[in-house]
């Protein structure tokens, strides 16, 4: 067998019904694959080699009851050695374990346990104690185990109070999110509202300014009209007033030309022509006219009399 472990078929050779020895063989790693492929070898010594570390494969050998690490160099186990849920018998003598992985409480089939000569933790060694006879290893075995369980049930609690926190922090992270997102709504409500509020305030004084100076302006019309309609009488239609004013100008032109004209032929040389002539006939007949009209009137004024 070499330093690195042997070949499937020495390993074989040192089969003895299910005892597999590879101690004093100056081992640096185990063989793991070699000895997956025998499942027969329950008891597998490897003691006096110079294995520092145990690889995390070796937790695949779950057919192993007992074990045999002491006189190596071992600093630490797996963290999953908890995996070699049959191992019944393990021997853990002179090595340079500190501590024991908490995994090490699910080898609930332990029952022998021998950790003397390790740089133990002053208190896990205080819970291994000495094992010094079959009975002290047995009560090690007991004992730490109990103690591991203890570790991994104390783990589990903080592990448990600190998921229990995280999802508290969670759910009081959400809160926080949704009264936050809340007061958001509710101050864009507020701000809609006051908005709305403004602009109702503003539609209504600027609907009162428009009334109040369509009321001024109607009181101002009506007061205007009043003293007109008190202080004169009606007015004709102005259409109407414009035609009579025009009727009566060309009446008086009309009564102008004829003045003119019978000055003309009264006063003027002109009178001996053939219009004057007939314009001054017509005008002696007119007075004449009127001048029986006169006497007429007298003479009925004085019968009216008598």
């Amino acid at each position: 067998m070499s330093r690195g472990g042997g070949k499937g078929q020495s390993l074989k050779d040192k089969l003895d019904g299910n005892e597999l020895d590879l101690s004093l063989c100056d081992l640096n790693e185990v063989p793991v694959r070699e000895l997956a492929a025998l499942p027969k070898a329950t008891v597998l010594d490897l003691s006096c080699n110079n294995l520092i570390s145990l690889p995390s494969d070796f937790c695949s050998l779950m057919h192993l009851v007992k074990l045999d690490l002491s006189k190596n160099r071992l600093q630490q186990l797996p963290l999953d050695f908890g995996r070699l849920v049959n191992l019944q018998h393990l021997d853990l003598l002179n090595n340079r374990l500190v501590t024991l992985p908490v995994s090490f409480a699910q080898l609930k089939n332990l029952k022998w346990l021998d950790l003397k000569d390790n740089p133990l933790d002053p208190v896990l060694a205080k819970v291994a104690g000495d094992c010094l006879d079959e009975k002290q290893c047995k009560q090690a075995a007991v004992k730490v185990l109990q103690h591991m369980k203890a570790i991994q049930s104390e783990q589990d609690r903080q592990r448990q109070r600190k998921l229990q926190a995280e999802r508290e922090m969670e759910k009081k992270r959400e809160a926080e999110q949704r009264a936050k997102e809340a007061q958001e709504r509710e101050l864009r409500k507020r701000e809609k509202a006051e908005e709305k509020e403004r602009r109702r305030r503003e539609y209504d004084a600027q609907k009162a300014a428009k009334q109040e100076v369509e009321k001024k302006t109607k009181k101002e019309t009506v007061q205007t009209r009043k003293p007109a309609s008190s202080s004169r009488p009606p007015q004709p239609p102005r259409h109407k007033q414009s035609w009579s004013r025009s009727v009566l100008r060309i009446l008086l032109f009309l009564l102008l030309c004829v003045l003119c004209v019978l000055a003309t032929c009264k006063l003027t040389e002109l009178q001996r022509q053939p219009l004057c002539v007939s314009v001054n006939t017509l005008y002696e007949d007119v007075v004449a006219a009127l001048q029986n009209h006169k006497t007429l009137q007298n003479m009925l004024q004085q019968n009216s009399q008598h």
